[in-house]
């Protein structure tokens, strides 16, 4: 039986991937499954470059405005909301450089066949909740130093997994035979965009001067006014928690700036480097004539029709 088919346009932020899947999706009658850990958040939509109201008139959206920004939105929240999309859709067209949500809905949902124990695993998230999830990675590494290695410190689901199994087994999970991607339902084709790097943050620079522009100082301070902390996991995005630190008087707006543009500039690495680490992913030369070789390869998947579920 024929696995059924995602769609996926990946990779560095400010990379094009929303103009890209847009068309794909037009094209191909997709419906786009937002990937992006900052716009599922209600109030948030400059500084996290969620599509616009003419973007999304061109092809259904999914999970976006999806979680209050006064509260808290884990990877498994988001898991939980998207499996059925992937499920029901004929053709979805995931969106975003959220690397860990990519990878929770290509793997199975449980790490291993141990069953789990609520206690144990609410007293492992609270320690990631009060100490933070380096404290909690930091368990994981001295007591199964493999699975540590493998886990992000923030894929706090399955370094709570990993430590629940421990505890509960006397054995690490990595001594467990572990899920793979061919262990999904699904089969993923991927494709991002490899621009030059310089490149790459020009258009980083050049996207926070036009949320500048657009009133992203406004947007912070309405969200701000609003009673959401500043504390609060939505408030850590970039450009929000610069902000904040401005209307704190610990720097000026210029100052702010700069900083949100470096910052996003050293996420964007971040993300190429996870991103590369995927062999799944189809990287395609970028360039200003608004990247060709896609509508190309576009072009082929028209010629040979995508069957629901194939």
């Amino acid at each position: 039986m024929k696995k059924k088919r995602i769609y996926g346009f990946v990779g560095p932020t400010a990379s094009g991937k929303t103009a890209l899947s847009l068309d794909f999706a037009e094209r191909l009658g997709g419906e786009i499954l937002c990937m992006d850990s900052m716009q599922v958040y209600r109030g948030m939509d400059i500084g996290t470059a969620k599509p616009t109201a003419e973007e999304k008139a061109r092809a259904p959206h999914h999970l976006l405005d999806v979680a209050d920004p006064k509260e808290s939105f884990s990877v498994a929240d988001y898991q939980r909301l998207a499996e059925p999309f992937l499920k029901e859709l004929p053709v979805p067209v995931l969106v975003g450089g959220t690397g860990l949500y990519l990878k929770a809905l290509s793997l199975p949902m449980e790490l291993g066949a141990t069953v789990g124990d609520e206690a144990v695993r609410r007293r492992y998230e609270e320690v990631a909740a009060t100490q933070g999830n380096e404290a909690l990675h930091a368990l994981l590494e001295e007591r199964d130093p493999p699975s540590a290695a493998r886990l992000h410190p923030n894929d706090v689901r399955r370094v709570v997994r990993a430590l629940e199994v421990l505890e509960l087994t006397g054995r690490p999970i990595s001594a467990q035979v572990m899920p793979t991607y061919e262990d999904s339902p699904y089969v993923f084709t991927l494709f991002a965009l490899d621009w030059p790097r310089d490149v790459l943050y020009q258009r980083i620079n050049l996207r926070v001067d036009r949320m500048m522009e657009e009133g992203l100082e406004q947007e912070v301070a309405a969200l701000r006014d609003a009673g959401v902390p500043e504390n609060a996991q939505s408030m850590q995005g970039l450009g929000y928690k610069e902000l904040l630190a401005c209307f704190r008087g610990e720097m000026t707006l210029p100052e702010a700036v700069a900083l949100i543009k470096q910052r996003t500039r050293n996420y964007a690495k971040r993300q190429l480097t996870w991103f590369r680490a995927d062999k799944r992913i189809r990287w395609l030369p970028a360039d200003e004539t608004h990247f060709p070789k896609i509508k190309d390869i576009i072009a082929d998947m028209e010629e040979s029709p995508i069957e629901p579920g194939n």
